[in-house]
């Protein structure tokens, strides 16, 4: 069987060249004697994924996607439309959700991660950001918060998220609740976060126990310069200029340390830092987490780690499918890249 070729973003506006938020990675690729394919981003969210797979080579065989966030559906429609040219993902589409969204992989991780609870909301299912997704969703109201608050103690502050992401960019007004007994402000935090996810909102709506980890006043500004901003991998389409304006919004605030760690068949292959704390050393421990990754069954995956402030442990902050999943300036992936292109 041959070595995995990568599937990579084409340019938005050239599809002959690679997207720019990725010409690092191609170019480390090249270097490292690895094969890499474009592929459209747009026309997969589209749902036009026999386009966006036009340009990969019939019959090329195993395949690692590296590139910006797919909902679960358009994953499987592009897996799919591989699959008709003879081209297969190493990633299969159940695994990707299992690893992409919080319910797929929470029943594993639970007990290792914050306490969680979820609900669906109509019109969310995918998060794709596409015209017209999402339009007229409503947040849930008391009936559906009550009881889901309930689940969780019914007390005690906690963070709101999506099946996929937050919205720590607005910490006060649409991610961080004070205290779960008060059900009104859960509403109104709750009602925040749904309108200002708008169509990328994914899946629905979930509540999550907020935890206190060590935190360390850390400046982006000072983080070792390599792959980032606009030369690097990414997450969802717009991480990388998301995190560039996150990152200039909280210079100097105290934010909870993370480690980033990648997983290649249960094994880790990369420990490095979060991407929001760019430089910032982090030793996580990983005898509780291992076990478990193994547990889940995909193939390639990431696991953000923080400690506890009272050093009691470590949590799983979030788990994530590597091929979707960025990484912090100043992180050497040669290693990791090379793992892939054995697998």
């Amino acid at each position: 069987m041959p070595a995995p070729a990568f599937l990579l973003p084409s340019h938005p506006l050239d599809p002959r060249r690679v997207d720019p938020q990725f010409a690092w990675e191609a170019r480390l690729l090249r270097d490292l004697g690895g094969e890499h394919h474009l592929v459209g981003h747009d026309a997969l969210l589209a749902g036009d994924a026999r386009a966006a797979v036009r340009g990969v080579p019939a019959g090329r065989g195993p395949l690692w996607y590296r590139g910006w966030m797919l909902p679960s559906p358009r994953y499987a429609d592009f897996a799919a439309a591989l699959s008709e040219r003879g081209g297969q993902l190493l990633t299969s589409p159940p695994g990707y959700a299992s690893a992409h969204e919080l319910p797929g992989w929470y029943e594993v991780f639970e007990g290792a991660t914050p306490q969680s609870v979820w609900l669906p909301l109509p019109g969310a299912g995918t998060g794709a950001g596409t015209a017209g997704a999402g339009a007229g969703i409503e947040p849930p109201g008391a009936e559906r918060l009550a009881p889901a608050v309930a689940r969780l103690g019914g007390q005690g502050p906690a963070i709101v998220k999506d099946y996929v992401k937050s919205r720590k960019d607005a910490w006060d007004e649409a991610c961080y609740i004070p205290d779960l007994a008060d059900l009104p402000a859960v509403g109104r935090v709750v009602a925040r976060f749904v309108e200002l996810q708008a169509e990328h909102l994914a899946g629905g709506v979930v509540l999550r126990r907020f935890e206190e980890f060590t935190r360390v006043v850390w400046d982006t500004r000072a983080a070792p310069s390599g792959a980032g901003s606009e030369d690097a991998p990414g997450g969802g389409r717009d991480a990388g200029r998301e995190a560039g304006r996150e990152g200039r919004r909280r210079e100097g605030r105290r934010r909870a340390v993370e480690a980033r760690v990648w997983w290649l068949d249960g094994e880790p292959v990369l420990v490095g830092p979060h991407p929001d704390l760019p430089g910032c050393p982090a030793a996580p421990d990983l005898s509780v987490v291992r076990p478990l990754v193994r547990a889940l069954g995909c193939r390639f995956v990431t696991t953000d780690l923080a400690e506890r402030a009272d050093g009691s442990g470590w949590r799983v902050v979030e788990v994530g499918d590597g091929q979707v999943s960025e990484l912090p300036r100043g992180t050497d992936p040669s290693g990791l890249l090379i793992a892939l292109l054995a697998a």
